[in-house]
């Protein structure tokens, strides 16, 4: 196991046991200081994108339906963009299009899939907390289809800390 893989998980039983809140917390001191970070769900000004399984089945690949709308993951080191350099790009939801996140802000995690140190605006993506796997971690979503992302985690590089742990396949780059 790598070492970012290794501290992602150790942040992740940290974050659990102090409550789950402790990374929105620090996140909304970093948005009070100017740092574009994660978004409270539902204070966007983002217009939602509402959709039948029916109509996500027939616009997404199926593995695109599984990531965004079933709230899978691809496995490490073989999904699209987790070893883009291309600082101008701008990655897009691949389900609506809504632009979340750029190359500028993307760096090598280590961990096989791409990973960014914030969004493109703090109310571009929204977060929940995840229980799921035996421990509590911090699940991004897109602000405009509700489509799955990945998750965030605290040991991202500065400006902001953070660590939006992206799955390639819920984005397409513009």
């Amino acid at each position: 196991m790598k070492r970012r893989s290794v501290l992602g998980w150790l942040s992740v039983t940290a974050l659990g046991a102090a409550g789950a809140t402790v990374g929105l917390a620090n996140a909304t001191e970093e948005a009070k200081k100017g740092a574009a970070v994660m978004a409270a769900p539902g204070t966007g000004s983002v217009e939602k994108v509402v959709k039948t399984d029916a109509e996500w089945k027939k616009a997404l690949t199926p593995q695109e339906f599984h990531v965004l709308r079933e709230e899978g993951t691809e496995r490490a080191f073989t999904g699209k963009f987790w070893d883009d350099h291309d600082e101008k790009a701008v990655y897009v939801c691949a389900g609506c299009g809504l632009e979340l996140f750029a190359g500028a802000h993307k760096f090598d995690s280590g961990t096989g899939w791409p990973s960014f140190y914030q969004p493109i605006k703090a109310e571009s993506v929204e977060t929940k907390t995840d229980k799921s796997f035996f421990s509590v971690r911090v699940e991004v979503h897109c602000a405009r289809c509700g489509g799955h992302m990945g998750h965030v985690f605290e040991d991202g590089p500065k400006p902001t800390g953070l660590r939006y742990c992206i799955n390639g396949t819920s984005l397409n780059k513009k």
